[in-house]
């Protein structure tokens, strides 16, 4: 009889990260890696450490460059990782930009950069990814990286927070469509974490500490936070989860 452990395994599958050279996206990548999937790791610039590492655990791994915010993206990541594994069975769409700017002085620009990044490319790749399944008759697994601004406003974020809150609703309308069809999809709500965009957070001393001072667990999470529940949405330890979203933030959404 199998052990229940063995549900979170990923042998033989082979995961695509957007956003993956750092952070948080790192640190998913290395963490589907550990439990055995293959990775295709998207940025726009590698990670030469990271692809190393990866391989050390005895992972096929593959680098691709690309701009989420370009609509020919999708296709190119769908069709780099067909090419080298033959299959894709987990996306995780990560990738994201942040603009900060009082609402009254927020930029077209800023909007759009942000909008065609944080939510576009999540939809044309979703898109991609799934269509591939669908012809391939095979099942396959889609995480949505939303932000604790999906059930917030924010402020001085106007394009984050309406590409974050966006996702969110994206991520069940397509858990209504796909999960008939073997491919759930569900949202990994990460907290206030320490990585480059809450470095400006961080380094203001009295956000920093109204931040702290709402989260349960006194401190900012660390990208290593993320490694279970992204391995347990991508695993079939999660098949009967679909259109659910799981939020790691130390307590945040509860207070």
């Amino acid at each position: 009889m199998a052990s229940v452990l063995d549900s979170f395994r990923l042998d033989g599958r082979t995961a695509i990260i957007t956003g993956a050279s750092r952070g948080l996206g790192a640190a998913m990548a290395a963490a589907l890696a550990e439990a055995g999937a293959d990775v295709v790791l998207v940025s726009r610039t590698r990670n030469a450490a990271l692809e190393k590492s990866i391989a050390a655990l005895g992972r096929r791994v593959l680098g691709v460059e690309a701009d989420l915010g370009q609509p020919a993206a999708a296709a190119e990541i769908m069709g780099q990782a067909r090419a080298a594994f033959g299959r894709a069975d987990i996306l995780v769409n990560n990738a994201g930009i942040i603009r900060r700017a009082p609402f009254l002085e927020f930029t077209t620009a800023d909007w759009n950069d942000v909008m065609d990044v944080n939510l576009g490319g999540a939809f044309r790749l979703g898109q991609a990814f799934a269509a591939a399944l669908v012809a391939d008759q095979a099942r396959g697994s889609i995480i949505n990286v939303a932000s604790l601004l999906s059930f917030q406003g924010g402020i001085r974020v106007a394009s984050y927070t309406a590409a974050k809150s966006a996702l969110l609703g994206l991520t069940r309308l397509m858990a209504n469509e796909l999960a008939g069809r073997g491919i759930k999809v569900n949202a990994l709500v990460p907290g206030y974490m320490a990585t480059d965009n809450t470095e400006a957070l961080r380094a203001d001393p009295v956000r920093s500490a109204e931040i702290l001072g709402r989260i349960p667990a006194g401190r900012w999470g660390t990208p290593d936070d993320l490694k279970a529940a992204v391995v347990f949405l991508a695993s079939p330890a999660s098949d009967y989860m679909h259109g659910s979203t799981l939020a790691v933030d130390g307590g945040w959404l509860a207070r």
